[in-house]
């Protein structure tokens, strides 16, 4: 008589965790906070210069210092939390974020705000990394994925403009000083609800971490976001700006020749293997940078050309928040598993570069409602449709243990992206000004609407690379046993 076989077990499916949701509430409070201290100190720079007794060329280090850091470090920062796990540099970030913060809004003395912005910047890059590693890791559901995914970022692309309205409110009630002060309570409140959130269960990679890939690839990252901030008011010529570009892009190619030879490399190089990823990093790189150009725009069009307060203008950011969030909520949700990513990424782009063409057409006389809000429109609806198609693509199909370094791909693609874009919207911008021969409100339009043709032409070329890249999902099929893949939508 045979003996019986014994059976195979069949692993059960892991049920989602109830506090899934919950958690999303915690991370995206986090990225709404990081998004709007980018901005929030934009309004008080005059104020902060008068009482800290800035030079004019020692002001934009307020802003400068805490870019180059959160740029630079990010993709650090992304290998650290699969290191460490996610939800633990989540969590050591919210508290260094927030002591960062008190420092900078207590500063008595402008070197101290530059310092206290840069450690402030360096807790952002761990923050960010690891609250968008940890949506992906956190929703395994495909569609549950795109909601949380589309939440995540409606709320950050909301921190960017709730920033200016919210800086305006603080410096004109309460001083400069609460622009930073005010992150102390947000981030405790998160760091007190990340005490529900969900463990990481997610696995973590062996070996460690790649330290020549980190110096290569930070300090790159590092050195040519600081050319592009000191192009704004050097010019791109300028030996110094000139220096650091060549000598970032000598770091990133060293970087890029390191990753294919070191046993544990910092960006795996299989990540960008898949075609989808690829197209998705260009998308989002050339969105920031139209977003940028357009908030650039905006602040100045509005204050100098349509005589409006720092409030009322803040205020008239607010359509893009609304629109962006239930385009990307609403519309992207239940568009994006019937269209896919190639067809959202291009139609979005295209849709943006549209409502840039719109900026194009703008004169003296127009008005808000009837030539601004229409622009903003279209611009925000393009904005909200690719977005979440971009972040979905870029952190599917990834192996666990690298969700934070896939998510700080992304990060940085989006601080270059914005970095080179504001710079050279601003330079474009002075110049055409500059050589326009009238009166100051025809030259300032005459330079907005010029220079708003460079991020009008990225996003035309970023639609055209995502319709040719994002067909396939990669170049290469999974191996028999690679580590389990969080599912594609």
């Amino acid at each position: 008589m045979r003996p019986t076989p014994t059976p195979i077990p069949v692993p059960q499916p892991q049920l989602p965790d109830p506090r899934r949701w919950w958690a999303l509430c915690v991370l995206g409070l986090a990225q709404l906070m990081i998004l709007l201290d980018s901005t929030i100190v934009n309004v008080a720079l005059p104020s902060m210069q008068r009482q800290l007794g800035m030079a004019d060329g020692d002001r934009p280090w307020v802003v400068t210092s805490y870019t180059v850091a959160f740029g630079g470090l990010l993709l650090l920062a992304g290998r650290i939390a699969d290191h460490a796990g996610r939800k633990r540099v989540f969590m050591s970030g919210l508290l260094g974020f927030a002591l960062a913060s008190a420092a900078g809004g207590v500063a008595p003395t402008a070197q101290v705000l530059f310092a206290a912005r840069a450690v402030q910047g360096a807790f952002a890059a761990l923050l960010a990394a690891s609250a968008l590693a940890l949506v992906a890791t956190t929703f395994t559901d495909p569609r549950e994925r795109r909601k949380a995914i589309a939440v995540f970022g409606a709320l950050g692309g909301a921190g960017g403009s709730l920033g200016v309205v919210l800086g305006g409110l603080l410096t004109q009630w309460a001083g400069w000083r609460w622009c930073l002060l005010v992150n102390v309570p947000i981030a405790l409140l998160a760091l007190l609800g990340s005490i529900w959130t969900p463990r990481d269960r997610a696995r973590r990679p062996s070996g460690r971490v790649d330290v020549a890939g980190a110096v290569l690839g930070c300090g790159g990252l590092t050195t040519v976001v600081y050319g592009c901030s000191r192009a704004e008011a050097q010019g791109w010529t300028s030996p110094s700006v000139l220096g650091a570009l060549a000598g970032g892009m000598a770091l990133l190619m060293a970087f890029a020749w390191w990753q294919t030879r070191a046993a544990t490399p910092l960006l795996p190089p299989r990540l960008l293997r898949d075609r989808r990823r690829v197209a998705a990093l260009l998308a989002g790189g050339a969105l920031m940078m139209a977003q940028l150009s357009v908030s650039l725009f905006l602040t100045y069009y509005l204050q100098t050309v349509l005589d409006w307060s720092a409030m009322a203008s803040g205020l008239g950011f607010l359509p893009i928040s609304v629109v962006t969030t239930a385009t990307a909520t609403q519309l992207g949700t239940r568009l994006l598993p019937r269209l896919g990513p190639r067809v959202m990424m291009t139609a979005g782009l295209s849709l943006a570069a549209c409502g840039l063409f719109q900026f194009t057409l703008l004169t003296p006389d127009s008005s808000y409602a009837a030539n601004v809000l229409p622009a903003l429109v279209t611009f925000s609806v393009g904005n909200g449709g690719s977005f979440l198609a971009i972040m979905t693509s870029a952190t599917a199909d990834v192996p666990a243990q690298d969700s934070g370094i896939a998510s700080a791909s992304v990060n940085s693609a989006q601080q270059m992206g914005g970095s080179i874009g504001s710079a050279a919207f601003n330079t474009v911008a002075a110049s055409a000004a500059a050589a326009f021969h009238g009166g100051t409100r025809a030259a300032a339009v005459h330079g907005f609407t010029t220079a708003i043709w460079v991020p009008l032409a990225v996003l035309l070329l970023a639609a055209a690379a995502t319709a040719t890249l994002a067909g396939t999902r990669s170049s290469r099929r999974t191996r028999p046993g690679a580590p389990t893949e969080v599912p594609a939508t």
